[in-house]
């Protein structure tokens, strides 16, 4: 077995799409995902599963039906299942998931934000 680092910086530089998750490693049933955002998302939410944000540069700002949190460079947060969100970013944020390998970025509902599910960089 060869064991070498992923160098975060250096995948999320081949990202070149705003909102298409990219996996870069995998753990049990579970990807670690990037992806840059900029603008707003859709609201969705994630029936079976908890999803966590890592955001690694920038910061973002989820909005619940109930509130919202911003999440700075260097801070997560888990979010429960079923919990419905609205992911945005006023600057280009970049971020990082982990979810299991079958989840959908917007749960599966068909739309121009749809990524690509299970696609490496």
């Amino acid at each position: 077995m060869q064991y070498q680092a992923i160098n975060l910086n250096e995948k999320l530089s081949e990202l070149n799409d705003l909102w298409s998750l990219k996996v870069i490693g995998e753990m049990n049933d579970y990807q670690f995902k990037l992806i840059k955002i900029a603008g707003e998302f859709e609201w969705h939410s994630h029936e079976e599963t908890d999803k966590v944000f890592m955001v690694i540069e920038g910061e973002m700002i989820i909005d619940f039906r109930d509130g919202q949190v911003k999440i700075s460079k260097g801070e997560m947060i888990v979010l429960p299942k079923g919990i419905e969100m609205k992911p945005s970013a006023e600057k280009e944020c970049h971020i990082m998931l982990v979810e299991p390998r079958s989840i959908v970025n917007n749960d599966g509902t068909e739309s121009e934000l749809t990524a690509a599910n299970d696609t490496w960089i």
